[in-house]
């Protein structure tokens, strides 16, 4: 709602000749009122909605993080590299009871991250993730999985494994593989109690 809106200022600036600064992505507060003040009429309207939704999005960040420090299951599941609040917040919420799932890998399916299977008379093959369940936790689990490959520098067998199979199969597919594997290391590390476990180097490049 808040990028619906900020666009929307942006459309209506350009109308008066003012174009949001490259790189910013949205119009500055500033920017917007120097606008209004010649003319432009966002000044009581979509401003005050976007300053509304500002706020109310830092409210919700409180709320998360609180929410988050006060849960041994969040603070645990964070320590997952590319794990930040929200993954560990949302993964808690729609997973809800760890114990309904008899087996960790199931967890997968029940998020949509395993792929579809097609049978039809001889006809047997796979094709894309099925994208079923809670659509914002696999999106999380996606951006957790992309951190972890390309930013997270520590390693670990999801960093080693990853990087293998991107070239193989590509980056976007190795990203819905290792956010599966996190679905089902988060899920084994809630039933267990465990703290994530990190490798070395050297013994993943023997292993």
């Amino acid at each position: 709602m808040r990028v619906e809106v900020s666009n929307q200022i942006s459309g209506i600036l350009k109308t008066f000749g003012v174009v949001p600064r490259r790189g910013k992505g949205v119009p500055s507060e500033n920017l917007v009122e120097d606008a209004c003040a010649c003319g432009a009429p966002p000044k009581g309207t979509l401003l005050s909605v976007y300053r509304d939704l500002k706020q109310q999005i830092a409210a919700f960040d409180r709320e998360l993080r609180c929410y988050v420090r006060t849960s041994e299951v969040c603070r645990r599941l964070m320590t997952i590299p590319g794990n930040g609040p929200l993954t560990a917040a949302a993964f808690v919420r729609a997973v809800v009871d760890p114990s309904k799932f008899a087996k960790s890998r199931n967890v997968g399916a029940h998020l949509g991250l395993t792929p579809r299977r097609y049978q039809s008379g001889e006809r047997d093959h796979s094709g894309g993730i099925s994208r079923c369940g809670d659509g914002l936790v696999r999106a999380y689990l996606f951006e957790a999985a992309t951190t972890l490959l390309t930013r997270t520098e520590k390693w670990s067998a999801p960093k080693a494994w990853g990087p293998r199979l991107a070239k193989r199969s590509g980056m976007k597919k190795a990203a819905v593989a290792v956010a599966r594997k996190l679905a089902v290391i988060m899920h084994r590390m809630w039933i267990d109690g465990s703290a994530f476990r990190w490798s070395a180097a050297e013994t993943l490049s023997v292993a």
